[in-house]
This record gives C-alpha cells, structure tokens and sequence, in this order.
C-alpha cells in the first residue's frame, strides 16, 4: 500500500563519471524507460528528475550528467549539475563500472563524497553474473564501504539496493535549495514554429539554425539572454513528434531530450503558429508541460501575418482547444519582426510568481470556510462530506490538500481550484488539489 507523503519527497541522487550507467540504473529504479540511454558519453547533460515507488514509498530520483572534476566547457556545466545535486540530495548513489574498476575520476568523487553529511551508497554497475563479482572486491579502495554489485541492466540485485535507499533516507527531506542563476525557460512547441528564430531575436545573434524544413533543431540548445533587463536561460528544444514511439534514430533522442528539458526548466515557452490551426500536437505539447507541473507562457508566433478573418478562427480556435489551460499567461508575438518579443520577461515573471506562491494557512481556512458555507460539496451516499481543513502542501507549482469527511467530486474538486485561481490568481502555473478522506473512524484510531 503507498503511504500517504505530502510536501517534498526525498531525493536520491545518482552520480558518477560519464558511461557507467547511471541513466540505465534510473530506469530500473523507475521500472521503466524514462532516462535516454546510449552508448556514448554524454548523453544526459543536465539534472532530470523523476518520482518513482518502491515498498509503498515515494522518492524523487536524479539523474546526473557525467562527473568529471578536471573538465572543461561543455563538461565543467555538466560536473556543475552533478555537485549541485550531491549537496541538495537525502541519499546520493555513487554508480562505478565494476569491469573497469576504479578510475582517477571515481576517486576524486569518493573523496568529495566522503565529506558530505548525506548518506552515501556504492554502486559497482555490470555485475551480471556471479563471475563478475570478483571485481568488485578492488572498489572497496574508494574508501566508501561495502560496494553493492548491481547490474542495472538486467536487474541484478536491484530490489537489495532499493532497500537499503530507503533504509538510508532521512524521515524528513532535506528543505531543497533553488540553485542560483538565470531562470530556466524551455521554449516547446511542434517542428517549425518559428522556436529558432525566437532564439535568434531575443539573442540578437544567430545562436541556433533557421530553416523552413521541419527538425532542424535536434539536441537542445542553451542560450543566456537579456530580456526585460534580466538573465534567462533559454533552452531551444526539436519540435515534439506525435509520438515518440513512432520515432527512430536522432529523432527518438532528441524527443526525449525535449521531454527532458522541460524537467530541467521552471517555465516552458509553447509556441504557436497563428497562421496554422491548433493542432493535436500543440495539445499534446501543452499537455507535457502542465503534467510536468512547470510554469507555463502560451506564445502566438507569426501574429503579423493574420488577416482578419484568421485572427477570428484563431480566437474561436483558442476558446475551444485551449479552455482547459484558461490560466496560462498569452502573448501575441512575431519572432521575424520582433513585434511583442520585449513583452515575453513579463509573462515570464508573472507565471513564476505564481508558480512559487504560497498562501498563508489561516487565510487559506478563512477562505474555503466561507466559500463552502457558500457552497457545500454534494451528498455521495446520501452524506454530504464535510471540508475539515485545507493546507498547501507545495509550491513549484502549488499543491493543496483538502481533509474532508468524505470523497470529494472531480467536478467539487474543480470548483476548489477555480475559486482559488479567483481569489489568489495563479496566472500562468498549474496548481493541483488532492483529498485526504479522515472521517470519524480515523479520529477514534488515533485516540486509541
């Protein structure tokens, strides 16, 4: 049974130097391909997390890029990631190649990793059969204890190191820090719809490749800009395929490199084509980012070219496939001209603001008391439910959690977020509302 965890969840971080499998072992934690694995160093360059489940309990796991104390340019960013996660992170996963044994660089690690307050596991990766295990033996020279022979491949020993995870996390999560620096802002949207040429105007210099044929773009691709007189970070993703599945090859990488992305950002920039019909794709796209729980712009490229018949299907266009997303910040913009374009840091502010509102406790009760006073939930089983008690239980993006005598409805539920959209705004983030059901069973449990 999943216990019940509200606010943070532990972290896990899993780090290493670069190729020993530290995004295979993710997915085995995970029970599914999630991390993009392949063959080369490299390929995770950036902190991506994930919420995964083992025994009832919940834990966020990250993986790192490759950690590598001597390296320079592309590599120093990615040691950056990786540290930045040692320091914030309830356990850290320190993953090695069994088959080579310990290296230069997995020494360096250890000897970091030995003066830090967080538990710390060995992982010797590629132990996939019993004759493998003789070389674990050299890795206690690391100096970290025992290492623990896994093969994250095949699963090897896999369910013994998920238990002693959660025998070494903290009952109480660490309160996480938000690393410093521009904001990250992924710029998504559906192949060739102007996101380079985006790029390319608020950078006031060529940085990514502009080409009418779909799929120029394939890895993403970071960019510092100054917008509205404030750093961002700006990451210029390849447009997402219908489905990854149905992608092969560079297009399958660089699909999940955008999912990834979005992960990795705090707002995502979804850019439509105003002269093109909202497409299943742009929904499918839009549905990433608020299922990802990011702060959210809704951007309308090429705005210059509408005519007005046009700009009137677009409008019934918008009401109709964007309802559901009525909280999302808009702005009309033309990346070729730069119309708007100045505009975007504001959108950008509002929708992080409210990404990481917290509102007070008491005001909350204040509120919902009156409006439920107001407007009951409905009967279920001939009993109404009564609302006992409403705390926010996160932010980025806000999480409330509703204690009630009884089920609340999806529709009651609903009714919950609208109202507190319209009391505290919220423009531009998702916010979610979960029920606790504590019922008079539950009170006489606890007295007991």
């Amino acid at each position: 049974m999943t216990e019940n965890q509200d606010g943070p969840l532990p972290v896990v971080a899993i780090v290493g130097r670069p190729n020993v499998g530290k995004s295979t072992l993710v997915n085995r934690i995970l029970g599914r391909r999630a991390a993009v694995v392949q063959d080369t160093p490299g390929v995770t360059r950036d902190r991506i997390s994930y919420e995964a489940l083992w025994n009832g309990k919940r834990f966020t796991v990250m993986d790192t890029g490759g950690w590598d104390p001597k390296a320079t340019g592309m590599g120093a960013s990615i040691t950056r990631q990786a540290e930045f996660a040692m320091q914030t992170a309830d356990v850290i996963v320190l993953v090695v190649d069994s088959q080579v044994g310990a290296t230069d660089t997995d020494l360096a690690a250890a000897r970091v990793l030995r003066r830090s307050d967080r538990p710390v596991i060995l992982v010797a990766n590629k132990v996939d059969d019993e004759r493998s295990e003789a070389n674990v033996a050299e890795l206690w020279s690391l100096g970290m204890g025992e290492p623990q022979p896994v093969s994250a491949l095949h699963g090897r020993s896999s369910g013994d190191l998920l238990d002693l995870i959660l025998d070494a996390m903290p009952e109480a999560p660490r309160e996480q820090e938000h690393e410093e620096g521009p904001r990250r802002v992924a710029l998504v949207g559906r192949p060739n719809v102007g996101k380079s040429s985006l790029i390319n105007r608020l950078a006031k210099e060529e940085r990514s490749v502009v080409d009418s044929v779909a799929g120029t773009t394939v890895d993403p691709v970071d960019s510092i800009v100054t917008l509205g007189g404030e750093e961002w970070r700006f990451v210029d993703t390849a447009g997402l395929r219908r489905k990854v599945n149905t992608a092969s090859g560079m297009e399958y990488y660089a699909s999940l490199r955008t999912e990834a992305a979005i992960q990795a950002a705090e707002v995502a920039v979804v850019l439509l084509a105003a002269d093109e019909v909202i497409s299943e794709q742009d929904q499918r796209v839009i549905s990433q980012v608020v299922e990802a729980g990011r702060a959210l712009v809704i951007a309308i490229n090429k705005w210059d070219t509408l005519d007005e018949d046009r700009h009137d299907q677009l409008e019934r266009e918008i009401e109709r496939d964007l309802a559901r997303v009525k909280w999302a910040t808009r702005i009309n913009i033309s990346a070729s001209t730069g119309r708007g374009v100045g505009k975007l840091a504001d959108h950008l502010r509002w929708a992080l603001a409210s990404w990481e509102k917290r509102v007070p406790t008491a005001e909350l009760n204040q509120f919902v008391r009156a409006l439920v006073q107001e407007t009951p939930p409905p009967a279920r089983g001939g009993r109404a439910p009564k609302i006992k008690y409403v705390t926010q239980a996160d932010v980025r993006p806000p999480r409330f959690v509703v204690f009630s005598t009884g089920f609340l409805e999806a529709g009651y539920r609903r009714f919950l977020e609208r109202k507190l959209r319209e009391q505290w705004g919220f423009a531009g983030t998702p916010i979610e509302v979960s029920v606790k059901v504590r019922d008079a069973r539950d009170r006489d449990a606890r007295k007991s």
